[in-house]
């Protein structure tokens, strides 16, 4: 597969190897861009949205495949019309000895979306996805807790789920925007801009200042 990939390698980007040794280039990113808006899209549209040939594009689309860049398709549903509508956050601390048995009792628990080993306070995170708070309550009281494998919890609930790509790529990333935004960045924090998230305290001088200006 790599022979395929250096046969049709782009000038512009820089390459880097994946898998078995396939080298991506701009044209593979490219693909993997289409291919995150509508993962069913036929080889020759495919090939019209990169442009490239329609046989460059099929070798190209089995060379990540073969590869393994591209693991498998799957569907994207709703969860709230799937009647799965209440997401947690489930912050566990394990007993170190005991990670095999936490592994093995979280793969039967169907309710787990995701799980993940982190750094921190917690040891990892598991997002859940249930009918309702109920089903959270019971997950973490009766079935966590009785797992001796860990050792504390801590949920939090999702309230509104702002932002979720399937994949997020290398190319996604635009140099000369970022380069704008850090250059606008100060002027914005002078005129008194709060970026969000970030809170701006104003000292009791100023604020009176600024009624005496009213005034």
């Amino acid at each position: 597969m790599s022979e395929i990939s250096r046969n049709g390698v782009s000038g512009g980007g820089q390459p880097g190897r994946i898998g078995i040794g396939l080298e991506l280039d701009d044209i593979h990113l490219k693909i993997l861009e289409v291919l995150r808006e509508n993962g069913r899209i036929s080889v020759a549209a495919l090939a019209e949205r990169v442009g490239i040939s329609r046989a460059n594009a099929y070798t190209r689309f089995e060379a990540l495949r073969a590869d393994g860049a591209i693991k498998r398709f799957t569907a994207e549903i709703d969860h709230v019309r799937a009647g799965l509508g209440i997401t947690a956050l489930i912050f566990v601390t394990v007993r170190q000895q005991m990670w095999k048995q936490f592994r093995a009792e979280l793969a039967r628990m169907p309710e787990v979306e995701y799980c993940a080993i982190t750094t921190g306070q917690h040891d990892a995170m598991i997002q859940v996805r249930v009918s309702d708070v109920a089903a959270v309550h019971t997950m973490v009281t009766d079935r966590l807790a009785n797992i001796p494998a860990v050792k504390a919890t801590e949920t939090v609930f999702i309230l509104d789920e702002v932002l979720r790509r399937p994949y997020v790529l290398p190319s996604d990333r635009d140099p000369a925007r970022d380069r704008a935004r850090q250059q606008r960045r100060p002027v914005q924090e002078a005129q008194g801009d709060v970026p969000l998230g970030k809170m701006r305290f104003v000292g009791a001088a100023e604020g009176r200042a600024a009624l005496r200006k009213d005034d």
